[in-house]
């Protein structure tokens, strides 16, 4: 029996648009659809064999549809545009790879899949359907299959009754009684599958089920009853039609030749580098007559992605012996640079031990030396002190330059080994970082996205979940596939991404001036550590155990009944229904929310929201700084030495975590005395010096508008001046209201704030917000103009720059989707001045700690908060390090208005503060 080979191309390039990673080319062009459906056109002819084929597409424009019922598919946003310039790139590689491809008028793809389908029948075919769309199961009989290459899902006539619950014959019925909101065609209000399934198979049909309409009792009887005028047009639209007048016969559908050479101008186009190299190795193998796959479309390109369908063949070397690790060192000691990476027990960098270590020095070439692999039958390694010691002069030597991705967890690893990685030179993490900082940058999405490469991942050798092995538990063969991998594909990151930052000159000032020191800089930060009181916060959290305790009774006496103070479900109960308290919005479920926001406004009016907020800020403040912090602490030094991400954030501010020193509240008196436990040991001070208001004079500077340049200049309080000009009113006539008002509006709207916003966070009406917001303008008319500026700036080229050149990149910036494309516009006007600030705190923190080493100080840095430094610093240095803070962190960058740097000094870091 012959097959017929049907795709769903729309189908699935909606869905490999929105599965797979942001992937682009080397102009920036996205080309993450078009990866998606070549790679699942490919799979189809490795695992099914057809005779005849075609990849089916909806044309543009209306369909008969759209005429019967003007809102189908109405709730679909317009197609996104980095989708839409992926159609034409896509259409052209599936015909050059010999697929027949079908676009017909006035019709959908599953209308000219369904004519195919019954045609095939007719003549005795066998017909697979490669879908992501359920509505084709009503296609399905003894001789039409479906297919989702997605979900490895097949769908015969016993799965699909398994699936839906009715057989495919009344998947129609089932379909126009349930709906399709994907296409926006309604079916009987509050009928889900259950009840569709239940009334099928009672009734038999649809027809039956609407003949016995009136034997259906409740609610759901009379939503039956009023969709009986609908069902003849919803008839319509979700029944495939099979008797398209098509412009081929099935006969017309047979594999076309391979177009190699156009192929090769689309991959190197598109940058598709795995199955460039896989093309041009099949013509090589043709040309030398080896036997190779036959060239019907797909098998074009190879489904692998592994290391065997590189253009050359990789050398993992696993290194047992002592001779094979000196021939190393000798390769190591003279390479112009060496990719680096190690395999470790923990991922708490301050904990983690040697397991293994990686190198590379040149691409598809690299080794790994096994260390501590411990399971039965392991085979003899080399001892871990006889690796260190030999390693440890060229790990050290600064004039060996060396490459990794995150680099700093691999400094702490060996420091914890004693040993101190220098030379670092490159890190891969850092270098996507400044190039494309909205995406992810870990090595699988690095490799995925740049190289073409789907890399063997963590949980491809250690398992997942409760059946999990540590890496030392890994058979050394795998291992050795693993970790050498790592190094290679470290190396040929960076011969890929670091050309696109040297030929831009701001960006290679961000990555080597910035970056790169600063990733020593926080290696010395979280080695340092900061002292913790851990028995003043066993106090503290007493105390508000005790706290809690008490406003637990007095929300028991405001609701005239004990409830649980932690379960939405019963504070819903109790505000609302027993209370009566207004409903302020509902959750998706429909029932009233009890969420912050819904808590504060009726905490306005009412005392017992009051209370529960109360309650919600002292217990988070319990379990996640006075408990936690405790169990943080190393117990080897006594201190918590937290983590810092430098390529999280997309505005290039650190991210903290384990413990997340930034989230720490200060605007209560007990969120302020979890400070007190980051103290200084005997003899020793804590100094803060903090930026002030560092973002509005970034504003100023970028803006230059007059008034705020003055301001400045003039060393005046700034919410001072901003309330005297927006009120028209003599500076010192400004009393503490109108100041915060001003304050309010300075922040909110270098944040984008909305007059709705404004209203909201002053408590006033909306008119009077857009009053003020049009005085403030009016007073400012560069900010208004820096805003609208930077606003097309960022539709225009899709990111914005700080005053140094780190870019900010902005994928929403256009999004047909309002919420979405308003986010971004706010986000362009904030990420200038977040961006510089992040700029100027990196150069502060690497200016502080070169003074430190070069003028021989005992003084460290342990702490970067948002726009703050904190050092330890020994009684008899206190003196000179605040004199000389304030001229160091003021001079990394000139502005036009002057930074202001406050210091403090204390015994903790509260009093410092």
């Amino acid at each position: 029996m012959k097959t017929l080979l049907l795709v769903d191309g729309s189908s699935y390039l909606y869905r490999a648009f929105h599965a797979l990673p942001d992937l682009r080319n080397h102009n920036n062009e996205p080309t993450g659809a078009i990866h998606g459906v070549l790679n699942m056109l490919r799979r189809l002819h490795k695992d099914y064999r057809a005779d005849y084929s075609a990849c089916v597409f909806d044309a543009k424009g209306k369909t008969f549809r759209d005429e019967l019922y003007p809102d189908y598919k109405a709730h679909r946003p317009p197609m996104p545009p980095d989708l839409a310039v992926q159609i034409e790139p896509l259409h052209a590689c599936i015909r050059a790879m010999g697929w027949p491809m079908l676009i017909v008028d006035d019709v959908e793809a599953d209308d000219v899949i369904g004519t195919l389908a019954k045609q095939a029948a007719a003549a005795g075919m066998r017909c697979i359907i490669s879908t992501g769309d359920k509505d084709i199961a009503q296609l399905v009989n003894a001789q039409v299959t479906l297919v989702n290459t997605m979900s490895n899902e097949v769908l015969d006539e016993a799965n699909v009754q398994v699936k839906f619950g009715v057989p495919p014959d009344r998947m129609l019925d089932y379909l126009m009684l349930v709906g399709d909101t994907s296409d926006n065609v309604p079916g009987v209000q509050k009928v889900g599958p259950k009840t569709a399934v239940k009334w099928l198979t009672q009734y038999g049909s649809l027809e039956n089920l609407i003949a016995h309409a009136g034997e259906i009792k409740g609610a759901v009887g009379d939503n039956l009853r009023h969709a009986l005028a609908w069902f003849d047009t919803s008839r319509q639209l979700i029944t495939i039609k099979c008797d398209v007048d098509l412009p081929v016969k099935i006969t017309d559908l047979a594999p076309q030749p391979q177009d190699t050479g156009r192929l090769i101008q689309l991959y190197e186009q598109l940058d598709m580098k795995s199955s460039l190299r896989e093309l041009r190795q099949q013509m090589i193998e043709n040309q030398s007559g080896s036997t190779v796959a036959d060239e019907t479309p797909g098998n074009a390109m190879s489904d692998r992605s592994t290391p065997a369908a590189l253009d050359c063949p990789v050398m993992y070397q696993m290194i047992l012996t002592e001779s094979e690790l000196d021939e190393w060192l000798a390769r190591l000691d003279t390479a112009p640079l060496v990719s680096v990476d190690s395999e470790t027990t923990s991922l708490n960098p301050m904990q983690a031990k040697l397991v293994g270590i990686s190198f590379c020095i040149e691409s598809h070439h690299a080794a790994y030396v096994p260390l501590m692999h411990n399971y039965a039958g392991v085979p003899q390694q080399l001892a871990l002190e006889t690796v260190l010691h030999k390693l440890k002069p060229w790990l050290e030597d600064e004039a060996k330059p060396k490459l990794g991705q995150n680099l700093k967890y691999d400094k702490h690893v060996f420091a914890n080994h004693g040993i101190q990685l220098n030379g670092i030179t490159h890190d891969t993490l850092l270098q996507s970082y400044v190039l494309e900082s909205h995406r992810p940058h870990n090595m699988d999405s690095l490799a995925l996205r740049h190289l073409d490469v789907k890399t063997i991942s963590y949980d491809d050798v250690t398992g997942k979940g409760v059946n999990r092995i540590g890496f030392d538990e890994v058979a050394l063969d795998i291992a050795t596939q693993y970790a050498a991998e790592d190094a290679d594909i470290t190396l040929r990151l960076h011969q890929t991404l670091y050309p696109g930052i040297q030929k831009e000159e701001r960006l290679n000032y961000i990555y080597r001036e910035i970056e790169m020191p600063v990733l020593d800089v926080l290696f010395e930060i979280e080695r340092n550590g900061v002292l913790l009181d851990y028995k003043l916060l066993q106090k503290q959290s007493h105390e508000l155990g005790e706290k809690l305790q008490t406003l637990e009774q007095q929300a028991h006496m405001l609701a005239g009944q004990p409830f649980n103070l932690n379960s939405p479900k019963q504070i819903q109960e109790i505000l609302f229904t027993q209370l009566k308290l207004p409903v302020i919005k509902k959750t998706p479920t429909g029932v009233p929310s009890t969420d912050e926001d819904v808590l504060q406004q009726l905490a306005l009016d009412y005392p017992l929201p009051k209370l529960l907020l109360d309650y919600r800020g002292l217990a988070k403040l319990k379990s996640t700084y006075t408990d936690k912090l405790p169990l943080m602490m190393d117990r080897n030094t006594g201190r918590v030495h937290t983590n810092y991400a430098q390529a999280v954030a997309v505005t290039g501010r650190l991210a903290s975590s384990d413990p997340n020193l930034q989230n720490i509240p200060v605007r209560t008196s007990e969120g302020r005395r979890i400070r007190e436990a980051f103290i200084a040991p005997p003899g020793h001070k804590i100094v803060s010096a903090d930026y002030s208001q560092i973002e509005l004079r970034i504003m100023a500077h970028i803006s230059q508008d007059e008034g705020l340049l003055k301001a400045f200049a003039a060393g005046e309080d700034i919410h001072r001046a901003t309330a005297a000009e927006i009120l028209g009113i003599p500076l010192d006539q400004v009393d503490q209201e109108q100041r915060r008002y001003a304050k309010v509006i300075n922040f909110g709207l270098i944040y984008g704030m909305s007059e709705f916003g404004l209203a909201s966070q002053l408590g006033i009406e909306r008119s009077a917000a857009r009053a003020y917001m049009e005085r403030y303008f009016a007073r400012y008319p560069g900010v208004d103009t820096y805003m609208r500026q930077t606003r097309e700036k960022a539709r225009q080229s899709g990111y914005v720059e700080t005053v140094l050149g780190r870019r900010l990149w902005l994928p929403e910036i256009n999004n047909a989707n309002g919420n979405r494309r308003q986010g971004a516009e706010r986000a362009a006007i904030n990420a200038p001045m977040q961006g510089t600030a992040a700029d100027i705190i990196k150069l502060a923190m690497i200016a502080v700690r070169n003074w430190l080493h070069q003028a021989q100080l005992r003084s460290k840095l342990i702490m970067q908060v948002h726009d703050e430094l904190v050092l330890e610093v020994p009684d008899d240095e206190v003196a000179l390090v605040k004199d000389t803070l304030p001229a160091c962190m003021g001079n990394v960058l000139q502005l036009d208005v002057p930074l202001l740097i406050e210091v403090g000094v204390g015994d903790n870091w509260e009093q410092a503060h």
